[in-house]
């Protein structure tokens, strides 16, 4: 199996969840096009319509930086729809590997049991069900499996799912049971779910700190001192 996933445009596209023939189109269509419509309505603004008081080269270090958006916009967008489809499925793995496993332990094979699963989990977890259902679909399909299991790496790009697929593979060398292997990966992946909210939670005091000084030490020192010092200022005024 190869070392590294694929990066090409299709790919990143389709690990946000844009699959269509038509994405890597519109994709690019955004590149070129958001940068000169962002620049353009700056200009106007700044330029034609004046709408605020601001020196040229302020206006035009607003223009330049709103071409520079536009650019970056799409990039950043499907960065965003990567990160949050792959939270998604680190998410929802563990449940979909406690399927797998009932439908391994019930006699189904590989194909059936990723298409039951992928069926089961259609409105808890529609990430995982498209993920594994169109890697359901390429092995009934593809000559080999083992291409259809780095597929899913590709679309996927994520340290857990090869794992899954690692095991996958070494159990279908090696003939070891696939139900009590996947068990055994659904439980390390709870395991580490539980302890980086843990690490989450041992870091929120730490976090706290700033908000803290910024925002509720100084009405706390107000309402604290705040009358001693008005005490104070009328015992001076009486002198």
């Amino acid at each position: 199996m190869k070392n590294r996933p694929s990066t090409s445009l299709p790919m990143k596209l389709a690990r946000g969840g844009f699959r269509s023939k038509d994405a890597p189109i519109v994709y690019t269509f955004c590149r070129v096009a958001m940068p000169v419509v962002f620049g353009a309505l700056a200009a106007v603004v700044l330029f034609v319509l004046e709408l605020y008081r601001l020196s040229d080269q302020a206006k035009l270090g607003i223009t330049v930086g709103a071409v520079v958006l536009g650019f970056v916009a799409p990039d950043v967008f499907l960065r965003n729809a990567i990160t949050k489809r792959q939270k998604a499925l680190r998410k929802q793995l563990p449940d979909g590997l406690d399927l797998l496993v009932i439908c391994a332990e019930a006699g189904l094979g590989l194909d059936a049991a990723f298409s039951r699963v992928s069926k089961e989990m259609v409105k808890s977890s529609p990430e995982l069900a498209d993920e594994v259902g169109l890697t359901s679909i390429e092995l009934s399909f593809l000559p080999e499996r083992r291409q259809a299991l780095q597929n899913l790496i590709d679309r996927t790009n994520m340290p857990e799912i090869r794992a899954v697929v690692n095991t996958l593979m070494q159990t279908e060398k090696y003939g070891t049971p696939l139900a009590q292997s996947l068990r055994v990966l659904s439980a390390e992946f709870r395991n580490e779910r539980l302890l980086r909210a843990e690490e989450k939670a041992a870091r929120l005091p730490a976090i706290l700190t700033v908000p803290m000084i910024i925002f509720i030490l100084p009405a706390l020192f107000i309402v604290l001192i705040g009358p001693a010092i008005l005490r104070a200022i009328d015992a001076l005024g009486s002198l």
